[in-house]
């Protein structure tokens, strides 16, 4: 089973109650934020070649070379395949993004069957390509599927909003926050939204996904 999908701003209201039922300082960010963002994204190769560009960039660096990738035509996997090593070094990639997007273009994803696995195995099958790890294939879940219990864990932003929101020492691990992670089934996606919403509220800049 794949579980809840966060199709409306409705369902993510519905997380954010029981999120700040059940933690106070969910709440609390709630009360700084509003309700955070849907962030849904459509699905496939477009979708998540956007998230190979956003690894280890800035959001600006991801955008811009995403907007010169679709003015070039390149956003289209037969295209990308095509497309010569220069050609998308022009679009601002690296060396090892150019070798990862053509790795995806050449893989034979079934997009709309993704959609139909459970959450493990959507991770799973993403992170078997070249060049997709965990965190861009639970950025994949969360926004192209959708899934209301992924959290990419991996993610610095969420990392830095939940040292600040819990007060913490230190910026929790990916496996820390995991752990932490565990008490805010099954809207575990919808608590990775607020806290990017939190992150923007505290550092007054976006996030880094």
């Amino acid at each position: 089973m794949t579980g809840r999908i966060l199709l409306t701003p409705d369902c993510i209201a519905e997380g954010v109650a029981c999120l700040a039922e059940r933690e106070p300082r969910f709440a609390r960010a709630h009360a700084l934020t509003g309700d955070p963002p849907l962030r849904r994204r459509p699905e496939g190769f477009a979708e998540l070649a956007g998230a190979i560009l956003g690894q280890q960039v800035s959001t600006s660096a991801a955008a811009a070379m995403r907007m010169r990738m679709e003015a070039a035509g390149l956003l289209d996997p037969e295209a990308a395949l095509l497309a010569g090593e220069e050609a998308l070094r022009a679009c601002g990639l690296s060396t090892a993004k150019i070798r990862y997007i053509r790795a995806l273009a050449a893989a034979t994803v079934d997009y709309a069957g993704l959609a139909r696995l459970p959450d493990a195995e959507v991770v799973a099958t993403l992170t078997a390509l070249p060049g997709i790890g965990r965190w861009t294939a639970e950025l994949y879940a969360m926004t192209s599927l959708g899934r209301a219990d992924v959290l990419c864990a991996g993610d610095l932003a969420l990392q830095e909003a939940a040292r600040l929101l819990f007060e913490l020492e230190a910026r929790p691990s990916e496996r820390a926050l995991r752990a932490m992670a565990a008490d805010w089934s099954p809207w575990r996606g919808v608590a990775a939204r607020l806290l990017w919403a939190y992150y923007r509220h505290a550092k007054g800049r976006e996030g880094t996904t």
